[in-house]
């Protein structure tokens, strides 16, 4: 897999977020996939510390749900944009892959809007002819700030 491809693969991610596009992004999780925000900067896992958010595919599987019919609680509707800096890649062994992706974040929901910064690390695993995640964490540059609720996914 070259550092295209999985450039490519990644800019899809934030593209599907962006456009909503739920059911199509949870299929670019594997099996046991996680997404994990963590709460403090160098935290080394979400189960001896708490996280902003730390969701294995059964708990991704149920916000999804969630975002899709619209609960009352998710009005007005929020919108994304991620713009991404060009991924890091390195070949952590066989066929995973470990990548480092500054971004930043906008979420508009109403006249609100929240920005945010930092760098998602990906794992990724070959599946087929194409990738999975295995991993993504997101560390965000203001972690430890006392963040508004944040509504869809970085």
């Amino acid at each position: 897999m070259s550092d295209a491809e999985i450039a490519r693969f990644l800019y899809r991610e934030a593209r599907l977020l962006d456009e909503q596009r739920w059911d199509e992004w949870l299929g670019l999780f594997a099996e046991d996939g996680r997404y994990w925000v963590p709460l403090a900067r160098g935290q080394v896992d979400g189960i001896e510390h708490t996280s902003l958010a730390d969701e294995d595919m059964l708990l991704l599987k149920l916000r999804v749900e969630r975002l899709k019919a619209g609960a009352p609680s998710l009005q007005p509707m929020s919108f994304s944009q991620h713009v991404l800096q060009a991924p890091e890649v390195a070949q952590e062994a066989g066929d995973t892959w470990a990548t480092r992706t500054p971004f930043c974040y906008a979420e508009l929901r109403g006249d609100a809007m929240l920005w945010l910064a930092g760098t998602a690390e990906h794992h990724l695993v070959r599946a087929g002819d194409g990738l999975k995640i295995q991993l993504k964490r997101v560390n965000l540059l203001n972690c430890d700030a006392a963040l508004p609720s944040i509504q869809l996914f970085l």
